[in-house]
């Protein structure tokens, strides 16, 4: 069985050579950048990748288009910081090998925060579908927080890996900072759209805590060390600033 890899990317310099050089073994690989300034391009054009130039469209529309310039019976959707290592590698061509009436595969992913790898707090397995016959999968869900799902009728026919996805989180806490200030706009939005009017200090001040005493507490994220602490202490005030920016939109419209 013959497969695409599919990756989006803009300004990714940092990351692409590593996750391109991962996937050297694909049957094709297609890249779909929307507008990068720096190297993005002709590493991924030095790496053999199809380079497609396409305006941002939003996470979950620029991914499905993505997956749909694919030609291969199979599609591993990756973002650009993320690397497929050499056992999950060993894994995946035994699969498509051998796939029998599987229709997709969810990948298990190691995010690394700081360089740590989070093992606790919710963020492993973290199991991602990535893997799936070319046109029974499709990207669906809510900026920034896109999702592959099968289509109903084949959804069953899945299975998990047992080899991880690296995935090259946040390399530094003001480019995890920068992150969620940007995301926490995108939920703000979203939580605008869907009829949030009103100032409240359960979203604004209790969420977040509630947020942080889960994760951090009862899923076990300290266990992660300092950089557990930051990533769920900076995870909670994203939480905060998602609805206090959604009120804010909501004044401002108002007056």
């Amino acid at each position: 069985m013959s497969l695409s890899v599919a990756i989006v990317a803009m300004d990714e310099e940092a990351n692409i050579g590593r996750t391109l050089a991962s996937v050297r073994w694909a049957d094709e690989i297609v890249l779909v950048d929307s507008g990068s300034k720096d190297r993005t391009r002709e590493i991924a054009h030095e790496h053999g990748a199809r380079v497609v130039e396409e305006p941002w469209r939003g996470y979950v529309a620029q991914k499905q288009y993505a997956i749909e310039l694919c030609t291969k019976d199979w599609v591993l959707l990756l973002d650009a910081d993320e690397e497929v290592s050499p056992e999950l590698t060993e894994e995946i061509r035994e699969a498509l090998a051998n796939p029998g009436d599987m229709n997709g595969f969810w990948l298990p992913r190691q995010n690394l925060f700081l360089g740590r790898w989070m093992q606790h707090g919710g963020f492993y397995p973290d199991p991602k579908l990535r893997l799936f016959r070319n046109g029974i999968g499709f990207v669906t869900g809510h900026d920034p927080h896109d999702r592959c799902e099968l289509q109903p009728e084949v959804a069953q026919r899945s299975r998990q890996f047992r080899n991880a996805l690296v995935h090259y989180t946040y390399p530094t806490l003001s480019y995890y900072i920068a992150h969620m200030n940007r995301y926490s706009s995108l939920g703000a939005e979203l939580a605008v759209s869907q009829g949030r009017q009103s100032f409240s200090v359960a979203d604004i001040v209790i969420r977040p805590l509630a947020t942080f005493f889960y994760n951090y507490v009862v899923r076990l994220g300290f266990l992660d060390g300092g950089e557990g602490l930051l990533m769920h202490l900076y995870h909670a005030v994203y939480v905060s600033w998602k609805y206090a920016k959604a009120w804010e939109m909501t004044r401002i419209k108002s007056h």
